[in-house]
């Protein structure tokens, strides 16, 4: 069955009651009147519902529980998906999943966080909070890809790394940094998509790509807004006003030049229809493949670095703080 955000309420009440009235059968002229005007009404609401989102509310969609993950991805997509497991330093991490896959008739390299469905798997796969070995597993797969010289595309949907103590004495920060500097040199073209939550360093861990897509509402931001209205106003209650603030949504990050292009979903969002959101993630991952193919390695290379290395405003001091430059990209 269908689960309605908070939001969509209206929308619920108006299909519920197209609902009774099909139920009832009736073949009464007012009956069927009521259906066909309920109904354009229905449409009518949904478009404008969705065409003017706020980001909180763009963000209740990335988080909706029936959203696509990475494992209905490969369902649609793939085949021949050979999974791999194991960081071979500590264990197996749930939260993270990939191996070799076909894609297109193409052999890839595919990985990414799984959040799992029902609440026993949710809990198995830890919400999509990988630990270290998950990102030392992803690691090792990536380098696997390098050495078979396969491409490489990441699905992200995480709200964070997990910040457990045991994730902490296993080296967290380590697993992510050293993810950072793996990826920004690895001799092989890499696309991250976000399909949902794209969280922080636990994002980032699988984000440093050539092409960075995002479906139309996904979010991807430093922190969550309930943490960053924990930390601004020591409300989480604000979480709406800070998700305003973060500029999270997948067209303001386009603006910013952060991502590199939109995936459009079907009205209302992916997990209305997830074969129709497969087929645009392939269609547009199709295009971005074959423009990275073209590009000769050691230009591939540079352009990535640079991309990273020129995203955002810095602040830069000379001679004490005698001269400052500020440099936005």
């Amino acid at each position: 069955m269908r689960e309605y955000l908070d939001f969509e309420k209206p929308l619920k009440d108006l299909e519920v009651r197209i609902a009774r009235l099909v139920k009832s059968k009736s073949k009464k002229h007012s009956v069927q009147e009521a259906i066909e005007k309920s109904t354009e009404q229905l449409t009518k609401m949904e478009q404008e519902l969705f065409a003017t989102l706020s980001p909180w509310q763009r963000g209740q969609i990335a988080r909706h529980p029936q959203r696509p993950s990475i494992s209905d991805y490969l369902e649609e997509l793939m085949s021949n998906v050979i999974e791999l497991h194991g960081d071979r330093l500590y264990g197996e991490d749930q939260a993270i999943i990939g191996g070799f896959a076909t894609w297109n008739d193409r052999s890839i390299m595919v990985m990414g966080h799984e959040k799992g469905k029902a609440l026993k798997e949710r809990m198995r796969r830890n919400f999509g909070m990988a630990k270290p070995e998950g990102y030392r597993k992803a690691l090792r797969l990536m380098k696997l890809a390098e050495k078979f010289q396969r491409p490489i595309l990441t699905f992200i949907d995480t709200p964070g790394a997990y910040p457990g103590i045991d994730a902490e004495q296993r080296g967290q920060a380590e697993a992510i940094a050293r993810n950072l500097l793996e990826m920004i040199r690895l001799r092989v073209p890499i696309i991250a998509v976000v399909t949902g939550e794209g969280g922080s360093g636990g994002a980032l861990a699988l984000g440093v790509a050539d092409r960075v897509l995002m479906l139309e509402h996904s979010i991807y931001s430093v922190i969550s807004p309930e943490g960053c209205a924990a930390i601004l106003w020591g409300n989480a209650s604000k979480a709406s006003t800070a998700a305003a603030a973060l500029h999270m949504t997948a067209p303001e990050l386009l603006k910013l030049q952060i991502i590199d292009d939109i995936i459009p979903e079907p009205l209302g969002g992916a997990h209305r229809d997830r074969t129709l959101t497969a087929k645009n993630v392939s269609q547009t991952l199709t295009t971005h493949f074959s423009q990275l193919q073209k590009i000769p390695l050691a230009t591939l290379l540079k352009h990535r670095e640079s991309r990273f290395r020129n995203l955002g405003s810095f602040r830069s001091f000379q001679d004490g703080a005698q001269k400052v430059q500020t440099v936005n990209s």
